[in-house]
């Protein structure tokens, strides 16, 4: 069964995540035949995947949901597809699908790849734009401005790509996929060395929020966005399933303050739903967890303490606002916070 996001292999008994996707773009100009468009597309994601996490958050903070919809997957899913068990009678309201697999199909019959969530969806047609879920998030960011709610954040700003760039990089290859890596290890060298690298480069990233507020300095950005939907599962599933267990992200001062400060911020904690990302990992993951139970813990509610990060400096939103409350039918279950006891 594939990982939350794409096709795996083992090359040397090394996890390799597949990383080729559609690539088309939504841009302004609609070079690549896809022209911004409110009401024309819909965001399909998973509050259990990482990676579309991240996209619901940024569209949540540039305040882009009136002009792009969200369906969202349950937290599970089979070899063919994620699906839309969530919805009455089992079916996206917007695009009728039962399973998001019938968009790529509508793109491409013979698609030949993993079905991966974030993907944008051209509504007309029904047929997937793109799963890049890299890109995905940057166009939000620098493509959608004329829909940009008045004070949302500039998430990636110009003047700091090239510094910006080069964090990323090193998050996802050694953080956001450094812990697939520990999990999926095919061999205890691979595990090993897998090992080594995301705690070194959690290291380094303690000793870089320790004076500065955010990964970028004094304001959010993409790259702190990033890296919370990690953070946000460390504990809860990559500390164990993963065996990511060298030390909690609990018993980083630096970070878990900084999770914290972002979780308590609106976009991140709001958007956060802790039984269905355990749900995902410890049910999906049968090679690693044949009994499919579930923990029960940790308890969430420490992600609600004081992290005293005001201390540094500088404001999530910068000289803008916070995001209005959630949208009515987006919101996460009560249940499904900080301290929630709902599993399913």
């Amino acid at each position: 069964m594939s990982d939350d996001n794409s096709g795996s292999g083992y090359v040397e008994q090394e996890y390799k995540r597949d990383s080729k996707y559609i690539s088309d773009r939504i841009t302004a100009d609609g070079s690549d035949g896809w022209p911004v468009e409110p009401g024309r597309y819909r965001l399909i994601a998973a509050r259990a995947c990482p990676w579309a996490n991240r996209s619901i958050i940024v569209r949540r903070l540039l305040g882009l949901e009136p002009v792009i919809s969200m369906g969202l997957c349950g937290p599970t899913h089979d070899e063919r597809s994620w699906t839309f068990d969530l919805d009455p009678g089992g079916r996206d309201p917007v695009l009728g699908y039962e399973r998001l697999q019938e968009a790529f199909f509508a793109r491409d019959p013979d698609y030949p790849r993993g079905i991966t969530v974030p993907a944008i969806v051209d509504v007309p047609t029904r047929a997937v734009v793109t799963n890049d879920f890299a890109q995905i998030t940057l166009d939000l960011s620098t493509e959608w401005t004329a829909y940009h709610r008045d004070g949302a954040p500039d998430l990636y700003p110009e003047k700091l790509r090239d510094e910006m760039d080069d964090v990323m990089q090193r998050v996802y290859t050694e953080v956001n996929n450094g812990v697939y890596r520990c999990g999926f290890a095919g061999s205890q060298r691979a595990y090993d060395k897998s090992y080594e690298r995301l705690f070194t480069a959690l290291d380094w990233l303690e000793e870089r929020l320790a004076d500065q507020r955010y990964l970028m300095g004094e304001t959010i950005t993409e790259a702190d966005v990033r890296l919370f939907t990690t953070l946000a599962r460390f504990d809860a599933v990559y500390h164990g399933h993963f065996k990511c267990n060298r030390q909690k992200l609990t018993e980083f001062p630096a970070l878990w303050a900084y999770a914290r400060d972002l979780f308590q911020t609106p976009g991140f904690g709001d958007t956060t739903d802790f039984p269905q990302i355990k749900e995902h990992y410890y049910v999906v993951h049968a090679d690693i967890n044949p009994t499919q139970v579930i923990p029960m813990g940790p308890d969430t509610s420490n992600w609600l303490t004081t992290h005293g990060r005001e201390a540094l400096g500088g404001s999530p939103f910068g000289d803008g606002t916070p995001p209005a409350p959630v949208a009515e039918g987006e919101q996460v279950p009560a249940d499904h916070g900080p301290g929630g006891v709902g599993h399913r």
